[in-house]
């Protein structure tokens, strides 16, 4: 639909101009199949799974591509470790399984095998490093299980002081006693996550429309308002599908979730002695939660994560307070040789987990289950609630199911998602063939040397380029300076980043030939 780079066609490329032509067909058509509402990890997985089948598949959503929770996560794919230690046996075994999905077939230019280290110091730790010891042979017992090899992800074992030392040089050395180490997958971003499997979805038909609001749903169609010129469509269509996670109430007040809040703080990873792994540190009088460090893009590592409720309405963006700062700083302090200071925290985010809720009004949200459902309204709608980010694909799947199990769709196809490459994928084993600067093979995988040839302009913040930022606008969606740096390249997430990096990001837009919102 749109050429970016010499003769090279991209029908997966999201920008205004398709925007534009796809809504104006959108307000022609008598009906679409499959209708989503929300533009999160879900939303663009349904999208994806139902235009992978051959329905018809339209996504609005009232913001941009990860606007909400989907941009907030650990950046991580994990096994379920957690999960096994609650008892949640087949939680873990599914999400081992999608993890092995995303490292091996589905994204492996977006994801990564990532150590984390779990220092253990005399005399306290040593005994409880043998019950965490343990919780990981179970973990890598599921990694076998679902078939992930010992090249991606390896098995996890006790490593000594010097090599502890070597890889989280910051940590405290009185007392050290050496240290586990066991490995889990990283995303480089969870917001290139969702954009990449909406920009799949967009391959195969799907019309991925963001500024756009659902104002009102039924099982049989929506209203929907432009946001950027108030224009109405009433739209119809044979399966309504909110995914709006901890909004979904919005559109179905018989869903109940009880909102999460999960903290993170963002500091200079030199800070941390320059450390690539994730350092693992227990959260005093907690069997199986921990705080983490997690080496991010930009030169800066990612701390968290608190698990609080958060009652009361839900904003569109939450944020840490400074009593999560404090724990957060306290817990991963008692494991470095000089403690982080409040002065250290460069940044903060948080993010609301879409729990659903427990029969037991006392229960605290760290207990209540990550497992998914799909529910459906008094008036048709389904709403595809709760998960994580890991098991997207899944949920996905099993939403479009469930619609043509109660007939709302036609019997078509199976899901065809586990063995569908999101664009961009390449072998793991191969990504180094791609004759293309290495920070851009880890961002835009097979794509990065279209990106490359793009023309040169002013750079942002911490060696962002212009290709990079005139990419996020001719082939990702971008619409304005704000989707470029707060979910195309996550500068904004410092704010010294984000002022240093606007006069780029709108020249993007010039060099595109688009105007930003």
């Amino acid at each position: 639909m749109t050429r970016i780079v010499g003769r090279t066609p991209y029908p997966s490329a999201l920008n205004a101009a398709r925007r534009r032509t796809e809504l104006s067909r959108l307000g022609d058509a008598p009906e679409v199949d499959v209708l989503v509402i929300g533009g999160g990890i879900t939303g663009a997985g349904l999208a994806l799974d139902a235009a992978s089948r051959g329905f018809r598949t339209v996504l609005v959503e009232r913001h941009d591509l990860a606007h909400g929770t989907s941009r907030w996560s650990s950046k991580l794919v994990h096994g379920g470790l957690r999960y096994l230690a609650s008892g949640q046996i087949a939680i873990a075994h599914e999400s081992a399984a999608e993890r092995h999905l995303l490292l091996t077939r589905l994204a492996p230019h977006l994801t990564r095998p990532l150590a984390q280290v779990l220092p253990l110091y005399a005399p306290g730790h040593v005994s409880q490093g043998a019950l965490i010891g343990a919780g990981y042979g179970m973990g890598d017992v599921l990694r076998r299980a679902v078939g992930t090899p010992d090249a991606v992800l390896r098995s996890p074992g006790a490593i000594g002081v010097a090599e502890t030392l070597r890889l989280a040089p910051a940590v405290r050395t009185e007392a050290l006693r050496g240290a586990l180490r066991g490995w889990d997958g990283q995303l480089i971003d969870d917001a290139r996550l969702v954009v990449a499997v909406a920009r799949t979805a967009a391959g195969y038909g799907a019309s991925l429309l963001t500024r756009v609001e659902a104002l009102a749903a039924t099982g049989y169609g929506a209203l929907l308002r432009d946001t950027l010129t108030g224009e109405v469509l009433d739209v119809r269509a044979r399966a309504v599908v909110n995914a709006t996670g901890v909004w979904a109430g919005t559109l179905d007040p018989g869903v109940r979730l009880r909102p999460s809040r999960g903290t993170h703080l963002v500091v200079e990873t030199a800070r941390l002695g320059g450390s690539d792994v994730s350092l693992t540190v227990p959260v005093p009088g907690s069997r199986s939660r921990f705080v983490f460090t997690l080496p991010a893009q930009h030169g800066r590592t990612y701390i968290g994560l608190t698990d609080v409720p958060a009652d009361g309405p839900i904003p569109d963006v939450p944020h840490a307070t400074e009593d999560e700062i404090g724990m957060l700083l306290d817990v991963v302090g008692a494991a470095l040789d000089v403690p982080l200071t409040r002065s250290d925290v460069v940044g903060t985010f948080a993010g609301l987990r879409p729990l659903l809720t427990s029969v037991r009004e006392g229960d605290e949200t760290s207990d209540l289950s990550r497992r998914h459902a799909i529910l459906e309204s008094a008036d048709g709608v389904l709403s595809v609630v709760g998960g994580k980010l890991t098991t997207y694909r899944r949920m996905a799947q099993d939403g479009i199911d469930e619609a043509v199990r109660r007939r709302v769709l036609p019997v078509a196809r199976p899901s065809s998602t586990r063995s569908i490459p999101l664009v961009g994928a390449w072998p793991r084993a191969r990504l180094g063939e791609i004759a293309a600067p290495s920070r851009l093979v880890r961002r835009f995988g097979a794509e990065a040397p279209f990106a490359a040839a793009l023309p040169s302009g002013p750079e942002a913040a911490r060696g962002v380029t212009a290709q990079e930022l005139q990419w996020g606008v001719a082939v990702e969606g971008a619409l304005t300076v704000d989707d470029l740096l707060d979910r195309r390249t996550r500068l904004g997430l410092v704010e010294s980043d984000r002022d240093e990096s606007m006069d780029a990001a709108t020249a993007a837009f010039t060099r595109a030939g688009v105007d930003a919102l």
